[in-house]
């Protein structure tokens, strides 16, 4: 299932005022715990981590796009808010393609940076999906990761997982063919075609 962290400029369009809070106060740390929609638009917990705490607070006083807030815990570092404020179009994106987010997300200086975990074709619509909304966006990593099941043989996972424990695939080795065969009371030829149809289909998994 492929896995993509990326950067969401999320001030973008002027709809998500948390933007511009974390734009003005650039040394805190904003963080959703957690994200729901509602009638009213969405309703998120959030973590500030900053010394300038009652200032923060102000700022969602002030603030005519917050719908309501509450205040959940707050100590010398640190504040805990629970808020209801407009949905923001890259929220809409997310739900349109069936992105939803790996919390927590990280705000920074306008930024929103956050793990999505689906398919390539909803990855790819939610991206196309950013693109429509003009809201610029960072892909900072793809990874792709793969079941061994249906991938491998029993005998071949076997095989191969032994192999890494023991140290087969490293440099220098920790264990020879001849070891591994034994093991598995196999003769190293058996034991050489096991690997080495098991590496193939791994490595054309990979390329593809």
């Amino acid at each position: 299932m492929p896995r993509v962290r990326l950067k969401t400029k999320i001030g973008a369009d002027d709809d998500n005022w948390l933007a511009g809070v974390s734009t003005d106060f650039s040394d805190a740390g904003f963080k959703i715990l957690a994200s729901t929609p509602t009638d009213d638009g969405v309703l998120e917990i959030v973590e500030v981590t900053t010394p300038d705490r009652d200032t923060i607070v102000r700022r969602f006083d002030d603030a005519p796009e917050v719908h309501s807030y509450e205040v959940l815990h707050s100590d010398e570092e640190m504040v805990l808010i629970q808020l209801v404020f407009p949905m923001p179009s890259s929220y809409e994106a997310r739900r349109a393609t069936g992105n939803l987010p790996q919390f927590p997300l990280i705000i920074r200086d306008g930024w929103l940076s956050s793990e999505l975990i689906g398919s390539q074709e909803q990855l790819s619509e939610f991206t196309t999906e950013l693109a429509a909304a003009d809201i610029p966006y960072e892909i900072m990593s793809f990874t792709q990761s793969y079941e061994a099941s249906g991938l491998l043989t029993e005998r071949q996972r076997e095989f191969i997982t032994e192999a890494v424990e023991r140290g087969y695939y490293d440099s220098p080795r920790d264990c020879t063919l001849i070891e591994l065969a034994e093991t598995f009371g196999v003769n190293q030829s058996a034991a050489s075609g096991i690997l080495h149809r098991g590496e193939g289909r791994i490595i054309k998994k990979f390329i593809s």
